[in-house]
């Protein structure tokens, strides 16, 4: 498969460049944030999951995202929109025995690692960008965007290739972080908090959830779902002071320095932390759609 040229802005680029560079070096950190490299935040059911346990909490993620993909149960094809390290992925493999999928990642590290880890199973990880893959058109039963869509800005590019890639009656599901009004209208606190995470993330910005919900419908999908679930992902983001102050100490035992990239993703970690103080400005959304 060769991946199309991409026409980004400057902007977009610098954008771009800065990811790749944050994912290939901090990446080789999420170890400690999930033994599964699970790289983003969880599900809390109570009574179900254990509040104590973050990889629990992130492979129940995991499953809510599948629950409402609804994939056929004989063979599937699934895509992964920003995969990391296939963590969803091997997790969707070991629940369906008949599911094959694919993930993409601009991150050559991720795709290194990310495919030896998928070895056992019936996964590929390529190095493309999600806003124009090589994937036929028509070709997946289910997509998904687990905090990924974020880094080009939940773009409607990211909406259309989703589309154009789902057979029809496809459906795509987003689990991420959104504006829930106007980044002009927010307050001066929500707004520096939004600027340093998107800086140390790397992200071109957070859509608000209106505005996507819009180029959704525009791009031809239907059916649409929004959960705000950001009270089921707080037990998760209450994990991020205690995830960066373990992390610390040990790199600090083992006397390494600690490299740009990890500084810039604990300090988004800790903005992620804060985000979830301004309940007015921030929510975390899941996003069911249905071409």
């Amino acid at each position: 498969m060769n991946t199309e040229t991409i026409i980004i802005t400057h902007k977009q680029k610098d954008n771009r460049i800065e990811m790749v560079d944050f994912y290939n070096e901090a990446t080789k950190d999420y170890k400690f944030w999930s033994n599964d490299y699970n790289m983003h935040f969880g599900y809390y059911i109570p009574f179900k999951t254990n509040i104590f346990k973050r990889d629990e909490m992130l492979n129940e993620m995991n499953n809510q995202v599948l629950k409402r993909l609804k994939l056929p149960k004989n063979k599937a094809l699934l895509a992964d929109m920003g995969c990391g390290m296939g963590g969803t992925i091997r997790y969707a493999l070991k629940k369906h025995k008949a599911l094959r999928a694919f993930g993409v990642t601009l991150s050559s590290f991720q795709v290194q690692k990310g495919n030896h880890l998928l070895k056992d199973f019936k996964g590929t990880i390529l190095k493309e960008n999600y806003n124009n893959t090589s994937f036929s058109s028509n070709t997946f039963d289910g997509a998904l965007a687990i905090e990924s869509f974020c880094h080009s800005g939940h773009s409607i590019k990211s909406f259309k290739e989703a589309f154009r890639v789902l057979k029809p009656k496809g459906k795509l599901v987003i689990a991420d972080a959104f504006l829930k009004k106007e980044e002009t209208k927010l307050c001066y606190g929500g707004r520096h908090v939004y600027n340093k995470l998107c800086n140390h993330w790397s992200l071109e910005r957070l859509g608000n959830i209106n505005s996507v919900v819009k180029e959704l419908k525009e791009v031809g999908f239907k059916n649409i779902e929004v959960e705000d679930i950001s009270f089921k992902v707080a037990p998760s983001v209450l994990h991020v002071p205690f995830a960066i102050s373990g992390f610390i100490l040990k790199s600090l035992y083992k006397s390494k320095n600690l490299k740009r990239e990890s500084l810039h993703n604990l300090k988004g970690s800790f903005y992620a932390l804060l985000s979830g103080l301004h309940l007015k400005s921030f929510g975390y959304y899941l996003i069911t759609c249905t071409k």
